[in-house]
């Protein structure tokens, strides 16, 4: 295959991937479990003040406040840009309560019917992407916010072509910081043994690409629609593809006998 982003596996020895909007399709569902969670809480707030309600945008809200970033931080994010502050509440909080965990845990349940609902639809030239790098040598991990990644990996069964996982579960048991902070994908590369500058990230999300910028990641791909390449670059993106199928894979020279 000529053309292409040429990635030189020479220069390189992990690859590093976001899972929704990279490898699987579920940031869809993502969206609309945050825009069905944030409607009922603004539309609430409108009805009680008497102001005009302004619906969640479930592409620009999205992606500015919410994609890649932790649960409650999203939360946080997105209720500030609307000059809304709530208590953040604790762990046991359920989702009638009016915490920032107590809404975490509603659009956790959103999600999750929505997944049972839709199933999980993946990107097959990711996937191919995976599979021809592991083939050659490469390590793999996935690295995502979301603390269902484990199940949705177990659905789509692609838990297999992933060597590490370090996810929103692992990320609050370690106590790390989340996205953009480049603590999570630092430690996948710690568990797959080798060194940032030697590894790849690929990441549709601004948080993503700036995590992996500032772990000083040898390669950081953008993974988004024409319109959102711009943007990807100015926040860490080296290059930006549009799919996956775009990157071509060199591989290293047989060592000399």
């Amino acid at each position: 295959m000529s053309g292409g982003v040429p990635i030189e596996l020479a220069r390189f020895d992990a690859f590093l991937f976001d899972l929704d909007g990279v490898i699987t399709r579920t940031a869809d569902l993502h969206a609309w479990a945050w825009k069905k969670l944030f409607d009922q809480d603004l539309e609430a707030r409108s009805a009680r003040s008497g102001t005009r309600f302004v619906p969640f945008d479930i592409v620009s809200d999205y992606r500015a406040y919410v994609d890649g970033k932790p649960r409650s931080a999203g939360i946080r994010d997105f209720l500030a840009s609307r000059n809304i502050r709530l208590p953040e509440g604790a762990p046991h909080d359920d989702e009638t309560r009016a915490t920032v965990q107590g809404l975490g845990k509603r659009k956790n349940r959103y999600f999750l019917a929505l997944l049972e609902q839709e199933g999980v639809r993946v990107y097959g030239s990711a996937i191919r992407l995976v599979r021809d790098a592991r083939s050659l040598g490469v390590r793999t991990a996935v690295v995502s916010s979301s603390r269902s990644t484990a199940r949705v990996l177990r659905v789509a069964r692609l838990t297999h072509l992933f060597e590490a996982r370090v996810d929103g579960v692992e990320r609050i048991r370690l106590a790390l910081p989340g996205k953009p902070d480049p603590a999570m994908f630092l430690e996948a590369a710690r568990r797959l043994g080798v060194f940032p500058e030697r590894g790849v990230v690929f990441e549709d999300a601004i948080s993503g690409v700036e995590a992996g910028r500032r772990g000083g990641f040898g390669l950081v791909v953008g993974v988004g629609a024409p319109d959102q390449a711009d943007c990807l670059r100015q926040h860490g993106a080296d290059v930006v593809v549009a799919d996956l199928g775009a990157i071509r894979l060199i591989p290293r020279e047989p060592a000399a006998s």
